[in-house]
């Protein structure tokens, strides 16, 4: 690993503090380096919060260094007036000489322009350090504006012989499959995505909060389909803790690319990911229609003997761990995110 490399990776540490608080501006972080020495940096935290280039150029005690420096970010500058200023005028305002850049920002209103506007103030400018890992980190954000939907992430667990569930329960209340260690691991997964979805009968079989509740964070918005109005308005999901959408028969046609019009709805919701958590129905459309990015499938000691089977799905783990005693396998749909 070069001086480049070092000081982007550090970036990229700085830029995952966001994960979850950002939304919808993407993870940033930036390191100040002088003569081989960080003497500032900063990541971003939260939508209408300074910029990281901001929060690293602030942390610098003594500015004059600024004038000598090289400024490493892991995303491009942005270069317009959003709810904060541009960066990439405070850089040139600021004198730095030099920037390190991971990857472009693909936003409409940058995708370039804040390289170039450097560039034309005399920076010296470097594009594309650790390029594949800043992408990996932002896919949710690069998603959003590339492929204009959110970032969908199927989550499901099963048992050993292939069921996520019973036919029947005697009450409303789950039936748990995977154990204590990778239930409280979904709930830090839910503090980190924009919103979570699920399916009539989920809502229904399980009376499910949704919420983050084993994990220190944000609540997801909660998002959940009712074609028919069926869900009755005392179901946990209508609590105070969390934002929560209803998709009914009026959002939209529930006859054909049910996903793809979720995913549709949820773009101009200007929701940028989303993990799906069930049901067996809600997980298999999406799979049909090959509208996922990632799938998280935790795999059980449990034998359910009968049930509900887990959803067909044809695809090879990118990786797999154990968590405790449950098998967490990780899938890719584009081989672009595998890094």
């Amino acid at each position: 690993m070069n001086l480049h490399e070092k000081y982007m990776a550090r970036c990229l540490e700085l830029a995952q503090k966001g994960l979850g608080t950002t939304y919808p501006n993407p993870l940033v972080g930036s390191v100040i380096v002088h003569q081989d020495r960080i003497i500032g940096e900063g990541w971003h935290h939260k939508a209408g919060e300074p910029h990281a280039e901001v929060n690293a150029i602030n942390s610098v005690t003594d500015t004059a260094l600024l004038a000598e420096s090289t400024l490493y970010v892991n995303l491009e500058p942005c270069s317009h007036f959003g709810k904060t200023p541009p960066c990439c005028d405070l850089l040139i305002d600021q004198q730095i000489p030099k920037v390190v850049i991971g990857s472009i920002d693909h936003h409409s209103k940058v995708n370039g322009t804040g390289i170039a506007g450097l560039q034309v103030a005399g920076k010296e400018v470097i594009v594309g350090v650790l390029a594949n890992k800043c992408a990996q980190l932002n896919r949710r954000f690069f998603t959003f504006h590339k492929k204009k939907r959110p970032y969908v992430i199927l989550k499901w667990a099963q048992s050993a012989d292939g069921f996520i569930a019973p036919l029947s329960k005697e009450n409303r209340q789950p039936v748990w499959i995977s154990n204590a260690l990778s239930r409280q691991l979904v709930h830090k997964w839910r503090t980190e995505e924009h919103a979570i979805l699920v399916g009539t009968q989920t809502v229904l079989d399980d009376n499910p909060q949704l919420t983050a509740r084993d994990w220190p964070g944000t609540n997801p918005i909660r998002v959940v389909l009712d074609q028919h109005a069926r869900i009755p308005k005392t179901s946990a999901l209508f609590n105070s803790e969390a934002e929560t959408l209803i998709i009914s028969q009026n959002e939209i046609d529930f006859s054909h690319n049910v996903a793809t019009q979720i995913t549709d709805y949820l773009y101009h919701k200007n929701i940028q990911s989303v993990i799906i958590e069930g049901g067996r129905q809600t997980l298999q459309t999406f799979i049909n229609e090959n509208c996922w990015d990632e799938a998280r499938v935790f795999t059980g000691e449990i034998q359910l003997t009968d049930g509900i089977s887990a959803p067909q799905f044809q695809a090879v783990p990118f990786t797999e761990e154990k968590i405790d005693s449950d098998t967490l396998n990780i899938y890719y749909y584009d081989k672009e995110h595998c890094i």
